[in-house]
């Protein structure tokens, strides 16, 4: 077992299936600086855990037999404003994601769960428990620029003109997206096992990235057959970008 670090944000996953509730917290611990500090299946154990360990993050489900992630949500907003909330959940109605960004969710995140997406908003969220902390500890007056960089970092600012909430819609974390486009604009051609060994994704997180980019026309493909006869797709750079 891996020892806890102290610097380590605590994340409490409130998820009734204690199969995905699992799958979460090991995705959780998979990204350096983060530690599940407890599971809660129904609405009595996430106001015991709550209350008793008063964590920085939730990890939120939308769906429980006894009650709703919206009405937790509400709950956590009014009695633990210190505690932030990423909604981890299959709810796709509009009006639950409205109901949630207006309640002050960190991130919304679809099921089912991609880890890239799900590390990516870790990463911001650290990012932004860090300059909170900065600023805590050294009150004083900010910048223009140093609340953009917050509001960036709590998620505000990919909702507004960047792009970046619809790169994320699709499981797409810019970051890397503009690794895998300074492979292609570097090599000229790529496949996906040219991506995955050079990144070290899986083909199919390779192949998910790359035809975002021909999507936003950054890249084309065309099948090559091989010798054996079976195809394989090509992503070239295009002209415009060479």
């Amino acid at each position: 077992m891996n020892e806890r670090v102290l610097s380590d944000i605590e994340v409490l996953v409130i998820e009734d299936d204690p199969r995905i509730a699992e799958i979460n917290r090991r995705f959780i611990e998979k990204v350096d600086g983060f530690t599940v500090c407890a599971i809660a299946t129904n609405e009595f154990e996430a106001k015991l855990q709550l209350d008793v360990l008063r964590p920085p993050l939730v990890v939120l489900d939308v769906y429980f037999p006894d009650t709703d992630g919206l009405t937790l949500l509400s709950f956590i907003k009014q009695h633990y404003p210190d505690t932030d909330v990423i909604m981890l959940t299959a709810a796709k109605e509009a009006e639950t994601v409205v109901q949630a960004v207006r309640a002050g969710v960190f991130d919304f995140i679809v099921k089912p769960l991609v880890f890239e997406r799900l590390r990516a908003t870790l990463e911001e969220y650290a990012r932004f428990q860090r300059q909170v902390k900065a600023w805590q500890e050294q009150p004083s007056t900010v910048e223009q620029a140093e609340i953009d960089s917050l509001l960036q970092n709590a998620g505000t600012g990919r909702m507004t003109g960047t792009g970046v909430g619809e790169l994320w819609a699709k499981g797409i974390d810019k970051v890397t997206c503009d690794k895998v486009l300074e492979l292609l604009n570097r090599r000229g051609e790529l496949t996906t096992g040219t991506v995955g060994s050079e990144l070290g994704m899986s083909r199919s997180t390779a192949r998910r990235y790359l035809e975002h980019l021909v999507e936003s026309g950054d890249a084309h493909h065309d099948q090559v057959y091989g010798t054996v006869g079976r195809p394989e797709r090509i992503y070239r750079q295009q002209r415009g970008n060479e």
